[in-house]
């Protein structure tokens, strides 16, 4: 009887399920959007139950369509959207709100307070994080502010808290009756209230962010052999297959592009884009505004490290150019459409609609197009939103290839609009590296089925990871270096304009 990999990849705008063979091959995969709620300007909402609702119908999907029995799957891994908090009742399984999304910006003053207080800097030192509406802690404490009742009953261990992996676990494995409440490392040091030394949650932070530690999950490795526990959900018709792989996406994706090495680095190109780079087994601060974060681990109290610069929007600039201005009908248009014209005739977008991230960490940052002209058509703004996803990730790599002191040469690239040639042959041109796409380019969800096969012994080691990764089309830089700066120059001129927008 053949053997599987299941492998959950819940992201931002939908869930997906595939299952892998023991190559890592993709056999069958299913996948199901979910509604973004926006109750008022800057907040973002997912409804948990909806994503709850959706994994076991992405499950059941995949396994329809690849003819596999439950029975069949040796293992399942879970990748989710990192910093999404969810807070729910044990007893009953209810959510006590929609979950707050890592885009979402409603905890800028929470996040002032703790910079006004002058905690920034011991939360730097101990997560390797800095302080931002991104993260999860401050969600979680906004949450416990804001919904009456959520407090006392976390107070009496009745609330659990947690990223939305710790949420599908936890009903994977039996919600009320006895379901696991557990998050991985990775999506632990997300949430600015884990020690990057201890790798356990940080009672200082804790109480500098005034969380119950009851309420949060207990912290595993990313690949588990001891098992988070078995599936009981009727997605898998109670077949008990261990959940032994969680991981978060961009992290899962690292490993989905086996960067196993010091140096080696990947980019994801989503909702947002994700460059992070493999630093070893001992954290490397950043001066230059980068994360120092989690990449992996396969032993209780022990990890590998990497450096990370997020980018808030890239592929949801995109969206925005389809649902909000209706000048493209789906985002496979934006390669011929942006083709059309030889460059972005001197306009630059900076899509900076939940603020800047990495580098520049600007809560009050909002969106700017400038550079505008009588000249300037359709297809030289999309042309624009097309650099601008590429431009945001030159900046990143600049200030990751300062604090490691490792000079880039490739960069590995997944994600749903690596499909796009030009956008792909832009990023060559404007970082000056080749591009590599692999062959699997559904990078996160592989990256969790290998977290979870390496627990149960579908392979052996990392080494063994390695020879299933395949190159699909490298791209080479085109431009020279006088039309590479001159670019960037622009891109940064435009930046500035953007930065500081919001005064109240």
């Amino acid at each position: 009887m053949t053997q599987y990999i299941a492998a959950i990849d819940q992201g931002t705008t939908g869930t997906r399920c595939i299952v892998f063979d023991s190559t890592g091959r993709a056999v069958a995969m299913h996948y199901e959007e979910h509604h973004q709620i926006y109750p008022q300007p800057g907040w973002v909402e997912h409804d948990p139950l909806e994503i709850w609702q959706k994994t076991q119908s992405t499950v059941r999907g995949a396994l329809d369509k690849g003819n596999i029995h439950s029975r069949e799957l040796l293992a399942l891994g879970v990748a989710n959207q990192r910093e999404t908090a969810v807070v729910w009742n044990k007893r009953t399984g209810r959510p006590y709100g929609n979950a707050i999304v890592w885009q979402c910006t409603r905890t800028r003053d929470l996040c002032q307070r703790l910079i006004n207080d002058g905690l920034e800097p011991l939360l730097r030192q101990r997560t390797g994080l800095v302080v931002a509406t991104y993260f999860a802690g401050p969600k979680i404490r906004w949450l416990l502010d804001n919904i009456p009742g959520l407090r006392a009953d976390a107070e009496r261990g009745e609330a659990l808290a947690g990223t939305i992996d710790s949420w599908l676990i936890w009903n994977l494995t039996g919600g009320p009756n006895g379901g696991a409440h557990i998050t991985d490392i990775t999506n632990a040091s997300r949430t600015l209230l884990m020690n990057l030394e201890t790798l356990d949650w940080d009672q200082d932070l804790l109480d500098a962010l005034g969380i119950p530690r009851q309420m949060l999950p207990a912290i595993r490795p990313s690949s588990d052999a001891a098992t988070y526990g078995a599936v009981t959900a009727d997605c898998l018709a109670g077949a008990h297959i261990p959940v032994c792989g969680a991981v978060g996406d961009q992290q899962a994706a690292l490993v989905g592009q086996t960067c196993f090495a010091v140096g080696e680095a990947k980019n994801t190109y989503g909702t947002g884009s994700f460059m992070l780079m493999h630093t070893g087994e001992h954290p490397v601060p950043s001066p230059s505004g980068l994360l120092t974060t989690v990449a992996y681990g396969l032993q209780p109290g022990r990890c590998c490290y990497a450096l990370e610069g997020s980018i808030a929007i890239t592929g949801a600039a995109v969206q925005w150019l389809r649902d909000n201005l209706g000048l493209i009908h789906n985002a496979s248009e934006t390669e011929t459409i942006a083709s059309a014209v030889p460059d972005a005739g001197g306009a630059y977008f900076v899509p900076a609609f939940s603020g800047l991230f990495a580098p520049h960490w600007d809560m009050d940052a909002r969106g700017a197009i400038v550079g505008l002209t009588r000249y300037i058509t359709k297809a030289h703004l999309v042309r624009a939103t097309l650099e601008a996803i590429c431009y945001q990730t030159r900046e990143v790599l600049d200030a990751m290839q300062a604090d490691a002191g490792i000079e880039l040469r490739t960069l590995k690239v997944d994600g749903g609009a690596v499909v796009n040639n030009l956008l792909m042959q832009l990023q060559a041109d404007i970082l000056g590296v080749t591009v590599i796409r692999p062959r699997v380019t559904e990078t996160t969800a592989l990256g969790a089925a290998y977290m979870a096969g390496l627990a149960v012994g579908v392979w052996p080691d990392l080494e063994s990871l390695r020879r299933h990764w395949q190159v699909d089309r490298t791209f080479e830089p085109q431009w020279d270096e006088s039309q590479r700066a001159q670019g960037y120059r622009g891109w940064k001129k435009a930046v500035e304009r953007a930065k500081c927008w919001v005064e109240d």
